[in-house]
């Protein structure tokens, strides 16, 4: 089975080695906004499905210019409830070009960071750098990426994610799904990390809501 790395848009794969993805320096006044951290999901979007089941979203960039994959979050596991956070969001122009390689709407990746900043202990610059980190790292089986309609089993889907990360538990991917046209399609991957960034398994509460068998939508 050949993989791919997830960083690309439409026929193309980036890889990310013009950003530097070494360890994050915290600085004191943000460390506080960790304090219950327990880990985080990274919540990654197929493309193609959300494109099909929404389409007032069918002008957004990434509809348009046909990503396969793209980055919706990565939320923080936390005890807190209020998350949100007035700090600026604003990133470097180097940085905030890689950054829409796999999360193209801007007001999406602000929003993103208002909501959930103020529980994790790094800046914005940090958090969507951690991001591409993870982004850059994961290897995702290539059906995912293809142009044609695939019906696969979530345990087949689930085996191919585990066997291109080796050190990704069985229980530390769930997988999204809804209806599109009376069939289950794919609409979501979530994978769960510890705050040192390596993979975990996931908390209870994150269950995957895919059927035995369902649709991944083509790439277009």
């Amino acid at each position: 089975m050949n993989h791919t790395k997830l960083l690309f848009s439409r026929q193309h794969t980036y890889l990310l080695s013009s950003l530097s993805v070494g360890a994050l320096l915290c600085s004191a006044d943000v460390m506080a906004s960790g304090k219950g951290l327990q880990g985080y999901v990274l919540q990654v979007q197929m493309t193609p499905a959300i494109c099909a089941l929404d389409r007032t979203k069918a002008k957004h960039r990434k509809c348009l210019e046909g990503y396969s994959l793209t980055i919706k979050g990565l939320i923080p596991e936390t005890s807190r409830h209020d998350c949100q956070t007035s700090s600026s969001a604003t990133l470097a122009p180097l940085q905030k070009r890689v950054v829409a390689r796999v999360m193209p709407d801007e007001q999406a990746r602000i929003r993103l960071w208002a909501n959930y900043g103020g529980c994790v202990p790094m800046n914005a610059s940090q958090y969507f750098r951690t991001i591409i980190n993870h982004a850059d790292q994961l290897k995702v089986p290539d059906y995912l990426t293809g142009v044609d309609r695939k019906t696969v089993s979530i345990s087949t889907l689930r085996s191919q994610f585990i066997k291109l990360n080796p050190k990704l538990p069985s229980q530390g991917i769930e997988f999204q799904c809804q209806s599109l046209n009376g069939r289950p399609v794919l609409t979501g991957v979530e994978i769960c990390y510890r705050t040192n960034g390596q993979f975990k398994s996931c908390a209870s509460d994150i269950v995957s809501t895919c059927p035995n068998t369902f649709d991944i939508e083509g790439a277009y």
